[in-house]
């Protein structure tokens, strides 16, 4: 395919997976459940955290962990005490364990008695001017661990471009919370990071889709293949250039393309 056809089909991929029924059966119907701005923030990063496997179990327990705090996540961080916490050491997903939730707990509830947004979070590190996300990202594991008890093991569900990874949950999340259009899927909710700065989320679906349009030539699967494949797609929008995640996702995952 030419430049300009390849542009063609892929927008034409948007339109068809950017809309309400892709919310149904994807995590991002979780957070579309709440409408206060913490409440979307606490729910969105934390199943962008689970969110591996399969679609459907991701929803299960990402509605499980926020029924425990009563469909209220913001005034559950706020106002708990220590002895509310006894019921999540139940709670696990795959490798994420009771440890690892308990800091998730604690990190929040630090952050939100101090901080009206988690957008500042990316912040710290990020300038206005920055091409794209990675300071921000560098910068938001930093606090994310900063507390003086962050176990060693939880680490590993939080990453950073700083250790060559492709952060694809991480990326999924400021997705969601940054993009805006009035399509009814990402929130737009924050506005000090721009879209032109988003980059994609590289799972396994976009990958293969990626390199058979031959968007994507690097071997490894790395924070560098997202950066490749980010600028690939900027030729094609350069302010909203992981709107075709919904594209080369929706290709690969949905009409197994």
């Amino acid at each position: 395919m030419t430049q300009p056809d390849l542009k063609i089909f892929l927008d034409d991929c948007v339109q068809r997976h950017n809309q309400n029924s892709f919310v149904e059966n994807d995590p991002i119907g979780v957070p579309r459940r709440f409408s206060k701005k913490q409440d979307i923030e606490i729910s969105a990063f934390w199943t962008a955290m689970l969110a591996w496997g399969q679609r459907k179990t991701i929803i299960n327990k990402a509605n499980e962990l926020f029924g425990m705090m009563d469909g209220a996540p913001h005034d559950f961080m706020l106002h708990h005490q220590e002895h509310d916490r006894k019921p999540f050491l139940g709670f696990k997903h795959r490798t994420f364990q009771a440890t690892d939730t308990l800091y998730f707990l604690e990190f929040f509830q630090w952050f939100y008695q101090n901080h009206a947004s988690l957008e500042e979070a990316f912040l710290k590190n990020m300038a206005p001017d920055n091409a794209h996300v990675e300071q921000g990202l560098i910068g938001f594991r930093e606090l994310f661990f900063s507390l003086p008890d962050a176990p060693q093991r939880t680490q590993k569900h939080v990453p950073s471009p700083a250790t060559k990874s492709t952060c694809k949950r991480l990326n999924m999340f400021l997705r969601w919370m940054v993009r805006r259009d009035d399509r009814g899927v990402d929130f737009g909710i924050w506005t000090a990071i721009k879209p032109s700065q988003l980059l994609v989320p590289l799972d396994v679906h976009v990958e293969r889709i990626a390199r058979k349009l031959g968007l994507l030539e690097r071997s490894q699967t790395d924070w560098l293949a997202v950066l490749e494949l980010t600028g690939r797609l900027r030729e094609f929008d350069p302010e909203d250039p992981v709107k075709y995640d919904f594209a080369l996702f929706g290709l690969g995952a949905v009409e197994k393309w």
